[in-house]
């Protein structure tokens, strides 16, 4: 059993500690990168104050790293001390069967992770946000989000959980696999009744009826081939001065929003260029490609899942009663490491599902500058970090980074070469000029 744990630890401890130290050595990679390229921070995205940029970084990523270490603490804590064996035993007491009783526990902890996590999004929101002139939100909106927000979780969570319970009773060979069927059929209603149904309890949103934005979303969807009826202007002001724009749904249910703030800080042209990237995912079917890989991680996942619940020592570890909800549970703490480790294999879809939909985006709009325009406006509003550790942009990153993303837009739209130096004007590499120390 010693090996087991040791294992447990090494896998869980042991990649959370490879991601803390890829996040600092992102922290420090995008400093110096961002003084090494001054000029061209300064000339291309519009960017003064650099310290801004990397004091606004390093205060996500310290908030971030506190944050997921107390969560590792307290899940240690909980398996180790006995407490969560104690927890299982009493719900077991209850005597309200497997499927019901999983309900419970998995609700519950919903609950607790929601409450761990209301002080640092309290936090993140109150003292990071507002000191780099980003929160919008009142500490009532922020209240009542956290509590929709914790209910609508509790929901979902008790109907996934009751499903996968009752086919781990119902059909336990064959139960991951019935699994993986609800998980595609959840995420596909998700696609109709998210924008529908649960967008709309946290934000408001506007049709774009007539006026200059409306004929300028109508003239992208001709050049594209594209029709949709429904366009909306969310209030996203009334939380963050962020900006962005999605597409969400499929059928008659597809949908266009566009933050409020990213409408009133772009000009039209730049619009239109995001709003061609949004709908390149539709028309190039990117939204159904992430799906079907999404179906098939999620059944991996359970299909481990299905095996680690054949076994006795799951539950030996920490002196579980052979309950499926537990082993579920523990399970999941073994499988989300790999996960983690896996990343890289996700990104690289999506990588390339970001680079058609620019070259898509510079098809419609005749040429790649208002994309670029767009982008180098939203780096520099959001006050991202243009140059990400090469590492930590491959575990954690599904869109190119912005230098590179504009030396892919030049490319396309001249033909030029690849390989451009910072002093020419053009977007240097991100990671130009990383050294061992990185």
């Amino acid at each position: 059993m010693l090996a087991y744990h040791a294992l447990f630890l090494l896998l869980f401890v042991g990649t959370t500690a490879f991601f803390s130290v890829l996040a600092v050595l992102n922290v420090r990679h995008g400093r110096r990168a961002l003084e090494r390229e001054r000029d061209w921070v300064e000339k291309r995205l519009d960017v003064a104050d650099l310290d801004r940029v990397v004091g606004y970084q390093r205060s996500k990523t310290l908030l971030s790293q506190v944050r997921t270490w107390l969560g590792v603490a307290v899940v240690l804590a909980a398996l180790y001390s006995g407490a969560l064996a104690e927890i299982v035993a009493g719900l077991e007491g209850l005597g309200y069967g497997p499927v019901l009783t999983g309900v419970v526990f998995f609700a519950g902890a919903v609950v607790a992770l929601r409450l761990l996590s209301v002080p640092f999004d309290a936090y993140d929101t109150f003292v990071i946000e507002e000191r780099f002139d980003f929160n919008e939100t009142t500490p009532g909106l922020f209240l009542r989000d956290a509590v929709l927000g914790t209910a609508i979780g509790v929901v979902f969570a008790a109907a996934l959980a009751a499903g996968v319970l009752w086919f781990v009773a119902a059909v336990p060979t064959y139960w991951w696999l019935a699994a993986v069927g609800l998980y595609a059929a959840f995420s596909l209603t998700m696609l109709v009744v998210y924008p529908r149904v649960i967008a709309p309890l946290f934000n408001d949103f506007e049709p774009v009826e007539s006026g200059s934005l409306r004929d300028a979303v109508e003239r992208v969807f001709e050049r594209a081939g594209f029709s949709c009826d429904d366009v909306y202007v969310m209030d996203a002001s009334k939380r963050s001065s962020h900006a962005n724009a999605y597409f969400i749904g499929f059928g008659r249910t597809k949908r266009v929003v566009l933050f409020d703030t990213l409408v009133e800080t772009m000009d039209r042209e730049e619009i239109q260029a995001v709003l061609a990237h949004e709908l390149a995912h539709w028309k190039r079917a990117h939204i159904w490609k992430q799906f079907a890989a999404g179906v098939v991680r999620v059944g991996a996942v359970f299909a481990v899942l299905w095996l680690l619940l054949e076994t006795t020592w799951l539950y030996a570890m920490f002196d579980l009663p052979e309950t499926a909800y537990a082993g579920l549970a523990v399970g999941a703490l073994w499988i989300q490491p790999l996960a983690k480790l896996a990343s890289p294999l996700e990104n690289r879809l999506s990588l390339a599902h970001e680079r058609e939909a620019d070259a898509f985006a510079t098809e419609v709009m005749g040429d790649g500058e208002p994309l670029i325009e767009a982008l180098c406006r939203l780096a520099s509003e959001n006050l991202s970090n243009p140059f990400p550790h090469p590492l930590y942009a491959t575990f954690h990153y599904t869109h190119p980074p912005i230098p590179d993303r504009i030396r892919y837009l030049q490319v396309l739209e001249d033909g030029g070469d690849l390989e451009t130096d910072a002093g020419s004007g053009e977007p240097p590499s991100p990671a130009s000029g990383s050294d061992a120390s990185d």
